[in-house]
């Protein structure tokens, strides 16, 4: 029995990893064109916007929660920034603030409906998702924004969004590891009543998290609209769901309490090694979505079976 806990343990801490590992070995086999340089940059400038994401998501899901607005507010970021730098090409920081700020917005407004008045996270951001959604159409007058703005091209150009990413990885690893905001995190979605009673303030740490989430997905829409020179209201459909994949491989429980951003970093980097080497491979994106579904149908699975056996 000893040694059935130990094993598990060390697939919950390593398996992942080695499953990663095993990817990019038969990948560099089959594919020459995996195992180029310029390859690996663009995995990775690939999954900078949806890892950035699935950080927020990461904080969400810890708590016990979920956010399906991640999706639409990329695009919000995307048209809100957009609008301004259609107006005026040159003012790239108010741009950027504005397509945050309007994130944040709508991540405070998950956050209330969620902590104060007690919606279920899964109702309130379904919500918020369909609403986001509305408002970039309803902002945008359903047509995309071509941008011309050499200041805010810069920012999805190169190894910047890499950067980006990294960074945010960083800061976001020792908020949650090493603060006492993360320990907090740990608290509410190990146990609600138990960190009440403990004297956490947990309706402003579901706003705080709420909240970031909003922060960086604005973030991750305005790296998006960068990249692809343009703020479009359609853009973002389906973010939430590599974002809850990436998370949920990673290692951050769906019943909360569980969870690290380096876990999610490896789950984000098997989402997009998985895109890239099927896409390499000629495998149809059907086929891709199949196998999307599968691997988060086992990650929850594990999850649950290696709970089962800690419990024993």
């Amino acid at each position: 029995m000893e040694q059935s806990k130990f094993n598990m343990e060390f697939a919950r801490k390593y398996g992942i990893l080695m499953v990663l590992v095993v990817m990019w070995i038969l990948l560099m086999i089959v594919s020459p064109t995996f195992r180029t340089t310029k390859n690996a940059v663009n995995i990775l400038r690939q999954v900078s916007v949806n890892g950035i994401i699935a950080i927020g998501m990461t904080f969400v899901i810890m708590t016990g929660g979920i956010d399906l607005t991640v999706g639409s507010l990329v695009a919000v970021a995307g048209v809100v920034s957009g609008s301004i730098l259609v107006a005026n090409p040159s003012n790239v920081a108010v741009a950027v603030i504005a397509g945050i700020v309007i994130c944040a917005f709508f991540g405070a407004m998950n956050g209330f409906f969620v902590a104060y008045m007690g919606v279920p996270p899964f109702v309130a951001t379904l919500a918020g998702m369909t609403i986001a959604r509305g408002f970039a159409y309803v902002y945008s007058d359903g047509k995309p924004y071509t941008l011309a703005s050499e200041g805010f091209s810069l920012i999805g150009k190169g190894m910047t969004p890499i950067v980006i990413f990294v960074i945010i990885l960083i800061v976001c690893h020792m908020f949650l590891s090493k603060m006492k905001f993360g320990r907090y995190i740990y608290a509410v979605g190990g146990n609600v009543k138990a960190a009440e009673a403990s004297g956490v303030k947990v309706k402003h740490i579901l706003m705080k998290v709420y909240i970031l989430s909003g922060v960086l997905t604005g973030i991750a829409g305005i790296v998006l609209a960068s990249r692809t020179n343009s703020g479009q209201p359609a853009v973002g459909t389906g973010y939430e769901t590599d974002a809850i994949a990436a998370a949920v491989i990673g290692g951050t429980s769906m019943t909360g309490g569980i969870g690290t951003i380096p876990g999610t970093l490896i789950g984000i980097l098997i989402i997009g090694t998985l895109n890239n080497g099927l896409n390499l491979l000629d495998v149809s994106s059907y086929y891709q979505q199949i196998i999307k579904g599968l691997i988060i149908l086992g990650a929850v699975c594990f999850d649950i079976m290696s709970k089962k056996y800690q419990s024993r």
